[in-house]
């Protein structure tokens, strides 16, 4: 019987689900007799600050949102902008027989199930409706086979949220106190940033090493086709039999940490030189077999990391957009730990094998992937196409960012189902005496593919940029041992080894699981949190810590260490899973991590930093906080006795005491990478000129003119008498202008200033008599007669242009609509989702990447020099997965009754008021500390 005459049979059902897009969807698929409604996410939560908490709680309770005396009893309340939403759903169930709960399936899909439950209070049969994917079928078959609420899977999520709640409502006060205001801490947002800030660490200690080799052409001396070349290229690789040294060979201080040969640069040119005339010879062909499996299909973190390899998505956007692929019914849940297709899934991709390959590349049995996410639990199948019969890319209609991702998941789902790729590696060592007796060999390695299996539908990306790809062959001749060979040409090559890589979005993923910190389906928000919040920003695509994140981190590592410490982390989520299922207490765990083994046993610093197995004593340690020196977390030398310091209002370095007459003290740019402030660096921006100019005094007003660089770049400005009122209806404001872009700080004079200070320029007046000035404004230079304004083509026309030259512009008809446009500022390729060239050009509001049909702007991090393709396209696929900017419409407001009595007004008015400053406090709390959890 279908859901649709079952529901015609037993009365109205109500559905609510998470999202009104999916409400949509699925509405379509269960016809009359079904309301699908939406929650819009989360109904309730933990309050966002005080002004939320009923009034019958105070003091910590009211300050954390959860009543730590009493087993952690979270305060529940009803979201502000849900109100209007749960008022909808209550007068839907009232009309209503029975309720399904269609949430997401994963942890937190549950806990917002309950929490409906709990809030809408039902009178009704209710039933849990789960499905990992939006077709007829599923719908239909989790209306008829509906599960009950997993209360376990709620109380994880419960503890989870009540855990990130105490760590970041009680470590964040701490860093606004010590390092900076509105600052956030986060169980797993604090110890991403401290991988971060690490791997910078290891770059600024990292000392470069040079080391040399050589590069020989070899030729067989017989033609050469596409199956068998005539030269092929080696590396020496041994000299008298001792290995020659290569980047793998030093440590991070540029230390030869192996016995290998350290070639220099004279010793490789010599060595070269004495086989110019030597007789090679082959001295070994090893050959063995190739195979190469197919890879697992899409979890949540591998999805992330191939869409950022391959389309330049950052997690962030990825999510989105497979968000809007699962809600439209194109693709299975997407946050999922599993690996595991079913065997509706399975016999789905092997009949796209067979009918887009053929029988050749399909295996005789269906392949299993074992997952190897430890506790997988959030969904039980892999991300892949959705219903039992898969729709090509070209067959589902979709364009841009969705039809990309989906391309990349059914690519994948389907390679996943394919033979392996079968060939042959050879590895040739080549032999030869040097004039001066030494023996020298070389080697080439080469990889031909013979079968490609799965490599016909699917290669996986790699985070290297330099990395060969699987599906990349090498072929060398056929030689055999014995075969005489002639060198082409032997040339010695330099080298020097490089610093650790920063990580990426994908490369941090990628560590945070194998790490087993915190759950794949929050990464894409943890590496939001950080990138907002400041910690870390952008450069092409890698992610670089601020010097701000360096003194966060350096007092969490010397005064929190227990909360940073990766292993403890991970031990800490397999608790958490130990709790879900069921096999530990959520209350007594929460009290060992936040009193501590035994209450008031003044242990905090052995709890923060000690090696026992208790799980700390967080309240203690947070109450301390006399052992903390904000300067000293704050301080880090450069050297030359140059200091680096996070202050209050950013970074900056200084030298010398200050208030002393060597005192000197520069400002870091904002976009200044920690491992490129070199004491040469330092030095410069500390010669460079600060503070205010003095240029001299102008002789009509007899005031000081100064120059000065301000918020908003240099200028000029007049030094008014002390005495001169500034605010009131007699104020004075001082002259000031800002400096021409040809101008500079240190070099502009006092005629320069007082010109500035002068414009508006009157250039004349015209036939009517109506007066034309000159002047410079927000967006450049200008004329402007009465409201008629035109641009100039530069700032110096503004003193030089005649009225002759400003009449013949007003001549021209005004350029109606933008103005003609600007060349691109930068060139960087054709986008990998539209396939147009995309461009930086300058913008109104500053530089912008677009491919003509998507604008998105730099961000603070990028710049017009140093963006790369890369960082471009995935600033496009961020604006696209957001889609275009919602306008609010303005709502009218209201009237007020026309009388009221005086009682009544003084009433409304204390209530005004202490609402007011209770919702300003509550405001603040929630500013710093509410995105403080994952």
């Amino acid at each position: 019987m279908s859901p649709t005459s079952e529901a015609a049979q037993g009365g109205r059902r109500l559905v609510i689900v998470e999202s009104p897009a999916k409400a949509k969807t699925i509405k379509g698929y269960l016809g009359p007799g079904y309301v699908v409604e939406a929650s819009v996410g989360h109904i309730r939560d933990l309050p966002n600050g005080a002004a939320e908490v009923p009034d019958k709680y105070t003091g910590e309770v009211r300050r954390l949102g959860v009543d730590v005396e009493h087993d952690f009893q979270p305060i529940y309340v009803v979201n502000a902008d849900k109100k209007a939403q749960v008022k909808k759903l209550k007068d839907l169930l009232r009309d209503s027989d029975e309720l399904f709960l269609a949430t997401d399936e994963d942890r937190e899909g549950e806990a917002i199930a309950w929490h409906l439950q709990e809030v809408l209070k039902p009178k009704i049969p209710v039933h849990r409706m789960v499905f990992h994917e939006i077709t007829k079928d599923a719908i239909r078959s989790a209306v008829a086979n509906p599960r009950e609420l997993n209360k376990k899977l709620v109380d994880a999520q419960e503890t989870r949220r009540i855990l990130d709640r105490l760590y970041g409502y009680e470590v964040s006060p701490v860093l606004w106190k010590k390092v900076m205001p509105r600052l956030s801490a986060g169980r797993v947002q604090s110890v991403a940033t401290r991988l971060v800030v690490e791997r910078e660490r290891e770059r600024i200690a990292f000392r470069s090493a040079s080391y040399w080799d050589l590069t020989g052409t070899f030729a067989t001396g017989r033609a050469g086709d596409a199956s068998d070349p005539s030269t092929l290229v080696a590396r020496l690789a041994a000299v008298d039999g001792k290995r020659v040294a290569q980047g793998r060979d030093f440590d991070s201080l540029g230390r030869l940490k192996s016995d290998t040969l350290h070639l220099d640069e004279a010793n490789a040119r010599a060595l070269a030189a004495a086989l110019e005339q030597t007789a090679f010879a082959v001295r070994a062909v090893e050959s063995k077999p190739y195979r190469r499996s197919p890879y697992a299909p899409f979890r949540t973190t591998t999805l992330q990391q191939e869409a950022s390899r391959k389309l330049g998505f950052g997690a962030k956007s990825t999510m989105q957009i497979a968000q809007k692929l699962y809600e439209n019914g194109f693709i299975t849940y997407m946050r999922t730990d599993s690996t595991t297709l079913s065997e509706t899934a399975v016999g789905a991709a092997r009949a796209q094998v067979t009918q887009l390959y053929g029988a050749d590349y399909l295996p005789e049995k269906p392949r299993t992937y074992a997952g190897k996410v430890k506790n997988a639990q959030e969904a039980h199948e892999a991300i892949r196409p959705s219903g039992d019969r898969f729709r090509t890319p070209a067959e589902t209609g979709l364009t841009g960012d969705q039809f990309k991702l989906y391309e990349l998941i059914w690519k994948r789902t389907v390679a996943s189902q394919m033979k392996d790729a079968t060939g042959n590696s050879v590895t040739v060592r080549i032999a030869g005496t040097a004039a001066d007796g030494r023996d020298a060999e070389f080697t080439a390695s080469g990889k031909t593919i013979t079968f490609h299996g799965f490599l016909k539908a699917y290669v996986e990306g790699a985070d290297d940029p330099n990395a060969e790809l699987d599906d990349r062959e090498r072929r060398l001749p056929q030689v055999n041992e014995g075969d005489a060979l002639s060198a082409e040409e032997i040339t010695a090559d330099g080298h020097a080894t490089k610093p650790p890589a920063r990580y990426t979005e994908a490369s941090l993923v990628k560590e945070l699981e194998e790490r087993e910190i915190g759950r794949p389906s929050t990464y894409a928000s943890i590496i939001g949190t950080i990138l907002d919040r400041g910690y870390v920003f952008k450069k092409g695509t890698a992610l670089v810590p601020s010097f701000l994140s360096f003194a966060v981190v350096n007092l969490l590592e010397k005064h929190f260490g227990r909360l940073v410490d990766y292993d403890f982390t991970a031990r800490m989520e397999d608790d958490l899973d130990r709790i879900a299922r069921g096999e530990a207490q959520a209350v007594p765990w929460l009290r060992r991590f936040y009193f501590g083994e035994g209450e008031g046993t003044g242990v905090a610093a052995e709890a923060g930093n000690g090696d026992g197995d208790h799980l700390g004593g967080l309240k203690e340690l947070v109450t301390d906080l006399g052992a903390i020196d904000a300067r000293e977390v704050s301080s880090f030398p450069v050297g030359n006795e140059i200091v680096l310091r996070v202050g209050r209002y950013g970074p900056y370095i200084e030298r010398g005491e200050r208030d002393s007459e060597n005192h000197q003290r520069a400002d870091i740019p904002e976009d200044l990478a920690p491992d490129e402030l070199t004491v040469e660096i330092a030095e410069e921006l500390l010669a460079r000129p600060s503070g205010d100019f003095a240029l001299g005094t102008d002789p009509v007003s007899g005031h000081e003119i100064v120059a000065k660089d301000g918020r908003y770049g240099p200028y000029v400005t007049e030094v008014l008498p002390e005495g001169t009122p500034k605010t009131g209806k007699n104020a004075v404001k001082p002259r000031t202008a800002s400096l021409f872009k040809s101008m500079a700080l240190d070099t502009v004079t006092l005629e320069d200033a007082l010109r500035l200070m002068s414009l508006p320029r009157v250039v004349g007046k015209d036939a009517e008599g109506v007066e034309i000035t000159a002047q410079n404004g927000r967006y450049g230079p200008y004329l402007k007669k009465g409201t008629d304004s035109r641009s100039l083509q530069s700032e110096d026309q503004i003193f030089g242009i005649t009225l002759d030259e400003a009449l013949a512009i007003y001549a021209q008809p005004k350029q109606r609509g933008r103005a003609a446009a600007k060349p691109p500022l930068k060139e960087l390729g054709e986008d990998p989702v539209s396939g147009k060239p995309v461009v930086v050009k300058d913008g109104r509001f500053g530089p912008y990447v677009t491919d003509g049909e998507t604008n998105a702007t730099l961000r603070s991090a990028d710049s017009v020099e140093e963006i790369t393709a890369e960082r471009g396209f995935e600033l496009l696929a961020e604006k696209r997965a957001k889609g275009p900017a919602k306008k609010t419409a303005k709502k009218a407001a209201k009237k007020a009754p026309a009388k009221k009595t005086a009682a009544k007004k003084t009433a409304a008015k204390k209530t005004t008021t202490a609402k007011k400053s209770t919702a300003k406090k509550a405001t603040a709390a929630k500013t710093a500390a509410g995105g403080s959890e994952d």
